[in-house]
């Protein structure tokens, strides 16, 4: 068998003196759709920052494509993108200009830049919109440019955090054929989402992370099959069953 290419280990990180992180492993496969899923406040998003060596862990490790995110943090950067839930754009500048100056920021050459834009652009079916400025955009087109952003650089890995937030069905549906496309292509997804439905759509197999651990793992299927009828019991349920129902503000 081949190696994983997110191979993380006992990743854990205190922020003073709680456990946000305490002890999370986990393996993602290449061109593999991974859910990660749990409420607010559970670790989630502080996993997704030390993956993406935006935050150092205090303990433990991660590879991905062989690279540690602790010892080969530059390494990690070169091969990932990332696709944020708050909208990361300038309003004031349109989309082609947007790509073009991510596409910069992360390396690439002006030529490059502006090849991969066109290429992002087309994707994501904005092209005859591409000079317009984002402030003219629906909700749905910025989350289509949103994602174009993160794939410029061709990353091995794309971290996607509820990238369908707000948006029409038919934006919603762009978005999941991108992602299928992306995975044909070899691409490996680390999908984070509240709608458990995408997660059972998407994704081969998810991880439940509650008190900063993860507390269930396994395909939606088989998650599923464990608490009644895989054909009448939904994700939510799984998910309701493992991190209770009390609100978490």
């Amino acid at each position: 068998m081949s190696e994983p290419f997110v191979a993380v280990k006992d990743l854990r990180k205190d922020f003073n003196g709680q456990k946000a992180v305490d002890g999370v492993s986990f393996t993602i496969d290449k061109g593999e759709c991974f859910g990660l899923l749990g409420p607010n406040g559970a670790g989630k998003t502080t996993t997704i920052r030390m993956l993406a060596t935006v935050l150092a862990p205090d303990g433990g490790d991660a590879a991905i494509g062989g690279f540690s995110i602790k010892n080969q943090a530059d390494k990690v950067r070169e091969i990932i993108g990332i696709c944020p839930q708050d909208l990361a754009l300038y309003e004031e500048m349109s989309a082609i200009d947007n790509l073009i100056f991510f596409g910069k920021m992360a390396g690439l050459s002006g030529k490059e830049a502006r090849e991969q834009a066109a290429s992002n652009l087309r994707l994501m079916e904005l092209s005859d919109r591409g000079k317009d400025k984002i402030q003219k955009y629906s909700g749905g087109m910025k989350r289509r440019v949103n994602l174009a952003i993160a794939l410029m650089g061709h990353p091995q890995l794309l971290f996607l955090d509820e990238p369908t937030v707000g948006i029409d069905p038919q934006s919603r549906n762009k978005i999941f054929e991108t992602i299928q496309n992306l995975q044909k292509q070899g691409i490996t997804v680390l999908y984070t989402t509240h709608y458990m439905e995408e997660a059972d759509h998407l994704c081969k197999r998810v991880a439940i992370i509650d008190g900063g651990q993860v507390i269930a793992m396994d395909s939606p299927y088989e998650l599923k099959k464990k608490i009644g009828n895989p054909d009448t019991v939904t994700l939510e349920h799984v998910f309701l069953n493992l991190t209770g129902r009390s609100l978490r503000d």
